[in-house]
């Protein structure tokens, strides 16, 4: 008895601690008021949040407007479940999404609200920001959730400082934290390797932990994109149904946590992955964690999707609404073997084409160790004096002699061993000391926390943009950390690598789009292993794959449209998998259009294919898809057919690609998202020349309501059949 008396004078000593706290630094929510609603909202959606009589912020729900959320628990100040950010050490049970261990050691953290801040943006957008800090410690945490209200999207992130008199270190320090009321729950992800990016797979959470994350440290999204869908309620459907789909504007390491918590609410933890990244603050010193976005929709998967993509031309893409380049690629054509008489062959073929850009690939530098494979040369960049004796500026000149423009491909990251940069500075790579390195494509990483690595990766933009009239960059990156060590960190602070690693590369993008602004860029990390919204930024568009056979491609480009808009998306015609030319091209047709092929190789007929295929790019394909909505109508996991149609926002035309990927018969295609009363004539485009369309209803004009039940039925029944359909409305 004597004991349980003692504990509650504890307790009554510490809440009258935390109600002078109160008392001081905010009267607006000193202790013993009654708890405080806090509501964000969109159009359509709403976060529900608390303040309650202790300072702590717990949360209600998140979801539909017309929810009704079941409310807090009273026992929720002992045991944090329902705390918007709930951290380890002081009550807390499962999953949190804060861990710090103080100057002191103390290993528990306990946030109370000072103050909250609401202010709205020239967008009409509100930025709720939350101050919080640790009921003892001079640890602070800022929480912003933005509301962008017309799109239905929330962001957000936090901060953390540290004003203590010493070291903390962040062992978990998650973007945001949400949980979710409803009892059933599916988790669609999106996985896969390298050539084989974004296979989507969709299970029911049940109990226990279940994890989404990568471990790569850099180019982090070779297997997984940070990118989930979560369906509440029973299993995703594209028309139907409350979704979130929720992406880590972050090209590092993530993790996605989701676990049933109290009164099976869902749990979940979103943000840098915190496994071998336990970050050190010194005492003055902050940490700023990436923006989490959730697109939420209650009409299903195809709603939520537009709403991302409408966020994306707003604020996540350099100019949206700026025609995307036709680029000619070398790389399949030459790969590494090329000089100028050869470059000067391919852009007297490609002149006819109508392309925009011409992209020199790797290859194009190193003179003590000559880049003629990927063994050697990276990180000397200098022009090869064998390849190409005249420099850049003479294949600038040939270029814009016959029409188009002139772009490189550069790796600023990374170099070989067998490299003069490493020759000199073998100190300057990630590597950990006294262990053999692991090679991994023959090269490694630069450590960008050593300042002068940072001025050596921005020199390499200056000497080779600044002199040259270069329109447009492939910014690669191929190559993960397998051995996270600096040369340059102190011990104490090893742990924190990989995050500095990211937060540099990112603030140089962000300096190469302002310093840059009209050279087109193309993000690349082996092909799909760096998408995400805060590196697109900054560039015009990704390479999704280097997987380019465009029976695959159709499923790869299905994947990321629940995330990124079309024309953020290089597509490139190929010889890969030798599939029909037709196919390839109306495959490419439907992001932004490049070709990578030998020339020299093709028939007059391919050529002229080719050349119908930029110009109808360029007049019809590229006007439209740069601003329509995408409607996703047939799976390439569904049946034997995939199809998707980009329709304009006004309803007033749209284009429509079919792909048939087995063979069967010819079938009526649904197409949503047209106006029901608005009539549409069909036409049949991206036929070869002379050719006839086969299919009947073309020339003809239907009601959107008769399109939407099938009135028009592509020509497509073998494999690897296609059409590409225009619909223009009829007044």
């Amino acid at each position: 008895m004597c004991e349980v008396r003692a504990d509650m004078k504890l307790k009554r000593i510490a809440c009258a601690c935390l109600a002078a706290l109160f008392a001081a630094v905010s009267p607006a929510l000193s202790a013993g008021t009654p708890p405080s609603e806090i509501a964000v909202n969109t159009r359509n959606f709403k976060l529900e949040l608390v303040v309650d009589e202790f300072g702590s912020l717990l949360q209600k729900g998140f979801g539909p407007r017309e929810a009704k959320f079941p409310p807090v628990s009273e026992n929720s100040a002992k045991t944090r479940e329902f705390d918007f950010y709930p951290a380890y050490g002081n009550g807390y049970l499962d999953e949190p999404a804060i861990q710090i261990t103080h100057a002191d050691g103390n290993v528990s953290t306990q946030l109370v609200v000072e103050k909250v801040d609401r202010s709205t943006d020239s967008d009409g957008n509100e930025l709720v920001a939350f101050s919080m800090k640790d009921a003892v410690y001079d640890t602070k945490v800022e929480l912003f959730v933005k509301a962008f209200p017309e799109l239905d999207i929330f962001q957000m992130w936090t901060k953390i400082s540290n004003a203590e008199e010493g070291p903390v270190t962040l062992y978990r320090y998650a973007s945001a934290s949400p949980l979710f009321c409803e009892k059933e729950n599916w988790l669609t992800q999106f996985h896969g390797g390298w050539a084989n990016e974004m296979n989507m797979s969709e299970e029911k959470l049940t109990r226990g932990v279940k994890v989404l994350d990568s471990k790569m440290g850099v180019r982090a999204h070779k297997c997984r994109n940070p990118m989930y869908i979560l369906s509440l309620g029973g299993p995703a459907r594209e028309n139907s149904g409350t979704v979130f789909i929720a992406t880590l504007m972050w090209p590092g390491a993530f993790n996605f946590t989701f676990d049933f918590v109290v009164q099976q609410r869902l749990r979940t933890v979103n943000g840098i992955n915190h496994f071998g990244a336990q970050y050190v603050l010194d005492s003055g010193e902050s940490l700023e964690t990436p923006k989490m976005l959730y697109a939420c929709s209650s009409a299903g998967t195809g709603r939520a999707s537009r709403n991302l993509h409408a966020w994306g031309r707003l604020y996540g893409m350099r100019d949206a609404q700026a025609p995307r380049p036709v680029l000619l690629n070398n790389w399949e054509a030459t790969y590494f073997n090329f000089d100028e008489a050869k470059l000067d062959r391919i852009f007297d073929l490609a002149k006819p084409l109508g392309i925009d850009v011409f992209l020199l690939d790797d290859g194009w530098f190193g003179n003590r160790h000559a880049r003629n494979s990927d063994k050697s040369g990276l990180g000397d960049w200098e022009v090869s004096k064998a390849k190409l004796p005249n420099g850049l500026g003479r294949l600038c000149r040939q270029a814009a002699d016959r029409g188009f423009g002139f772009g490189i491909w550069l790796e600023p990251e990374m170099v070989n061993p067998r490299s003069q940069l490493y020759e000199e500075h073998p100190d300057w790579v990630i590597t950990v000391p006294r262990r053999e390195i692991i090679p991994s494509r023959f090269q490694m990483i630069l450590d960008n926390t050593r300042p002068q690595v940072r001025d050596f990766e921005w020199g390499v933009f200056e000497k080779i943009l600044r002199p040259n009239p270069i329109c447009y960059v492939k910014w690669d990156a191929n190559r993960h950390v397998n051995q996270p060590g600096s040369l340059y960190l102190p011990a104490r602070k090893q742990t924190n690598l990989t995050v500095d690693y990211n937060n540099n590369l990112l603030a140089m993008m962000r300096r190469f789009a302002s310093e840059f602004p009209k050279v087109g860029a193309m993000l690349c990390a082996g092909g799909g292993g760096r998408v995400d919204y805060a590196s697109l930024a900054n560039f015009t568009s990704f390479w999704a794959s280097d997987n380019t056979d465009p029976v695959h491609r159709v499923r790869i480009q299905w994947g990321y449209s629940y995330g990124y808009p079309s024309n953020a998306i290089s597509a490139h015609v190929t010889n890969m998998g030798r599939r029909p030319l037709r196919f390839a091209i109306n495959v490419a047709l439907g992001c932004a259009f490049g070709i990578d092929m030998d020339l020299s190789k093709l028939s007059a007929a391919d050529m002229e294919a080719l050349r119908d295929a930029v110009q109808l790019y360029k007049n019809t394909v590229r006007p439209l898809t740069s601003r329509a909505d995408l409607y996703r109508l047939e799976s390439p996991y569904a049946g034997a057919r995939s199809a998707v149609a980009h329709v304009l926002p006004d309803k007033s035309a749209a284009i429509v690609f079919a792909y048939q990927l087995a063979d069967g018969g010819r079938a009526p295609l649904k197409i949503d998202g047209l106006d029901a009363e608005k009539k549409y004539r069909v036409e049949e485009i991206s036929l070869p020349a002379g050719a006839v369309s086969k299919m009947q209803a073309h020339g003809k004009t239907f009601t959107g309501r008769e399109l939407a039940a099938g009135a028009a039925v592509p020509p497509c029944e073998k494999f690897c059949d296609s059409s590409v359909i225009l619909l223009s409305e009829v007044k």
